[in-house]
């Protein structure tokens, strides 16, 4: 048998350590696109596009000069429908001052949401977002989560479980926000 060198190391086992090699660094690379992404504040919000219940199709770029206060939510969740009606009094208060709400709904099925929006009504905008690929986009996985954006797409602030949203310090912070 002829064995050939390289370097002193024959070519059998330079293959063997080059192959090790493209495996650890095919592991690393893989692995890190599997890590759940979480957004914080801090962080640059993602950007999303979606169509409300009113037919508008928005995307984050759509609040441009305003804050967004940005809520995943599902019908099928208690703590999501508990903080509705102080999230919809704030939309309602904070409207004329640069805050404007968007509550996407995770529910898998269209006609849960449809028939939970009939009963209701919102002073803010809705949308259906049944593959929960904008909330994934955001590392949401516990609902309800919001996320408080700046106009220029930086998270303000990140809320995770319900909130009274007409507390009088969420309130002077999210006025704040918007001067």
């Amino acid at each position: 048998m002829i064995q050939y060198n390289y370097k002193g190391m024959s070519i059998d086992k330079a293959l063997r350590l080059s192959l090790v090699v493209l495996t650890c660094a095919l592991v690393a690379v893989v692995g890190s696109t599997l890590r759940d992404r979480i957004v914080n504040a801090g962080d640059s919000a993602p950007d999303f596009s979606v169509t409300t219940a009113s037919g508008k199709k928005i995307s984050l770029d759509s609040f441009g000069g305003k804050v967004l206060v940005l809520n995943f939510w599902a019908t099928w969740c208690p703590p999501c429908l508990s903080e509705l009606p102080s999230l919809n009094e704030m939309a309602s208060t904070l409207k004329n001052d640069g805050v404007v709400v968007l509550g996407i709904s995770v529910d898998q099925k269209k006609d849960d949401y449809e028939k939970f929006l009939k009963k209701v009504t919102l002073n803010f905008e809705a949308a259906h977002d049944p593959s929960a690929d904008i909330s994934v986009e955001y590392g949401t996985f516990k609902y309800p989560e919001t996320y408080v954006i700046d106009r220029n797409g930086k998270v303000l602030e990140k809320f995770i479980a319900d909130r009274d949203w007409m507390d009088p310090q969420i309130i002077a912070r999210l006025k704040g926000y918007a001067k």
